[in-house]
């Protein structure tokens, strides 16, 4: 019995040098990482006063949204939460849970509505959350098994930039921390792609599965019982030459508004921009048309504020 128990504390001390290593001075590698604007997004949010409005999606918030002009014509303190697709609409919304406050207004921006409601890459996850245990509540208990298996290969990455020295750098473009400002928004200069660089295959109708709805509709409630509100508004659409028309994004935006049970706020049709306006992606504006965009859902949230309703 006594060597059983000897042999346990023995597992258990190495148990606690292995985390203690991993976690006290491996990690984290990735304070200079795009990801790691979550850090001063969530600094932010805690630290502002009375009710805010908050932006939850992916990075077409990022790349496409002016906040201070939201905040300067609708007098709230706005924080930009919108993080890379990469991780998957699921772990992005879940920064809605993060600091709730009675008379928030939660705004979700994402660009799909048909996920399969998991975290896309793990990995990236973890490069996320690294050891800042204040971001776990971004991974749900069902999220934890893909996680642990991910570990090792964020951990070999880790190693790797903790041997070299090469941790928690940045690089010279917008995918880095210092890039975004105060509000959480992507202050680098953004002109027009060249044509033809930027693929817009991906633009098309997303139809609203149940598994998204269903997740949707339980933040919706988590939020209404903290005192908060939640809006879903449109995203950036690339009005290309294959593009759907028209009427078929008022029909998507009637179906998400059929399938949720918080107000779809914009006509998604007045988020039709030319090819232009975008940066990188299909998702990502230019400097320009992010004031455009941000202007569209300034006057989309005083809609609804003056009890305007675009679907019925």
């Amino acid at each position: 019995m006594k060597k059983k128990l000897l042999f346990f504390i023995k597992l258990l001390l190495l148990a606690a040098l292995c985390f203690g290593f991993c976690f006290g001075m491996v990690m984290p590698q990735y304070g200079g990482n795009y990801q790691a604007s979550l850090l001063d997004k969530v600094e932010r949010l805690k630290s502002l006063e009375g009710p805010r409005i908050v932006l939850v999606g992916n990075s077409n918030l990022v790349y496409g949204i002016d906040s201070a002009m939201i905040e300067e014509q609708l007098g709230m303190p706005v924080v930009n939460m919108g993080l890379h697709g990469g991780v998957g609409n699921a772990f992005n919304e879940q920064a809605a849970k993060l600091d709730v406050r009675e008379g928030d207004i939660y705004v979700v921006c994402q660009t799909n509505y048909d996920d399969e409601d998991v975290i896309k890459n793990p990995v990236l996850a973890w490069i996320t959350i690294e050891n800042h245990f204040e971001l776990y509540p971004m991974i749900r208990k069902e999220d934890w098994p893909e996680m642990i298996k991910a570990y090792p290969t964020y951990l070999k990455k880790c190693l790797t930039l903790w041997r070299t020295e090469s941790g928690n750098q940045e690089t010279d473009d917008s995918y880095r921390r210092s890039a975004f400002n105060e509000y959480g928004d992507n202050y680098y200069p953004r002109q027009g792609g060249e044509p033809g660089t930027i693929d817009f295959s991906p633009v098309r109708i997303y139809h609203i599965n149940e598994s998204t709805a269903n997740r949707l509709n339980a933040l919706n409630s988590y939020l209404g019982e903290r005192g908060a509100t939640m809006l879903v508004a449109a995203y950036p659409i690339a009005n290309y030459e294959k593009a759907p028309k028209a009427e078929e994004y008022f029909e998507m935006g009637q179906e998400l508004s059929d399938a949720l049970d918080c107000p779809v706020i914009s006509d998604f049709r007045d988020y039709m921009y030319d090819v232009a306006y975008f940066y990188d992606t299909h998702a990502h504006l230019t400097s320009d048309g992010a004031r455009m965009r941000t202007q569209q859902l300034i006057e989309d949230i005083k809609g609804y504020m003056d009890g305007e309703q675009i679907y019925k």
